[in-house]
């Protein structure tokens, strides 16, 4: 069965190969707030609808500005973006949204286009998810990001490289004792770096830490992401100390001396 929204090309599926190897998280929170930003009325009516039998408080915004607006009003746990919006499109709206805040954000696309994906996790998004989609595989990595922008449990010993400083429990990153913002996706692969640090790891092994196994092992979101991290710890991007690059086999968050 198929739920269709506003645009007949674009349809919520209730099943996916997806969804059939994953397992879904409960949030702990009891009603957990979350900021739907899609000029998809009907869609989005339908998501809700969805959703909340879940445990989400869902609140919704039809085009960029307004969404801007509720993203400062509403304060949210997660943000679902989509890239096509009137006044504001989905992708500046995630680039200011990036100026001021780390929320976790779910980007939704319609376009089958690469370079609309990764041009949306280079503006900060966590995690996308193409239309059509099924409300389960949603909801599953709704769970997903939000588990991992949860601070755990149990506290960790802070990593350290020279000058670059990792608490897991805190959930931050320090470089030469200023703090650095990271998303929630950037945080958790440089987490695995630094948990293996000195220690290749290989694209799929970073795709399996930071998005699950059934994410698409093909996909440039790592690249990406580890392109913004050098972006904002390294002194020269271009050259740098922490994350290297191994060709023809991943990254390695290098063993540094102060």
């Amino acid at each position: 069965m198929q739920i269709a929204g506003k645009n007949p090309s674009i349809s919520v599926t209730e099943n996916s190969p997806w969804e059939a190897s994953q397992g879904l998280f409960w949030h702990d929170e009891l009603m957990t707030r979350l900021l739907m930003i899609d000029d998809d009325e009907k869609l989005a009516a339908l998501v809700k609808d969805y959703l909340e039998p879940q445990g989400f408080e869902i609140s919704t915004a039809f085009d960029g500005l307004k969404g801007l607006e509720a993203v400062r009003a509403l304060r949210p746990a997660l943000i679902i973006l989509d890239l096509m919006l009137p006044g504001l499109d989905g992708l500046e709206l995630c680039r200011r949204i990036r100026e001021h805040s780390q929320v976790p954000i779910l980007m939704l696309t319609a376009r089958g286009d690469e370079t609309d994906r990764v041009v949306g996790l280079e503006m900060g998004a966590d995690d996308y998810l193409s239309k059509p989609f099924s409300p389960r595989e949603l909801l599953a990595r709704i769970r997903a990001v939000l588990r991992r922008a949860e601070t755990p449990a149990n506290p960790q010993s802070r990593i350290a490289a020279g000058p670059l400083m990792i608490d897991p429990a805190a959930r931050t990153i320090a470089v030469s004792g200023h703090q650095i913002s990271l998303t929630t996706a950037e945080f958790d692969l440089l987490l695995a770096l630094a948990e293996n640090k000195g220690r290749v790891l290989s694209r799929d092994q970073l795709m399996e830490r930071v998005h699950g196994a059934a994410f698409d092992a093909y996909d440039r979101s790592i690249d990406v992401h580890i392109s913004r991290i050098r972006q904002k710890i390294e002194t020269d991007p271009k050259n740098p100390v922490f994350v290297k690059t191994i060709r023809g086999i991943g990254y390695q968050l290098a063993i540094v001396e102060h």
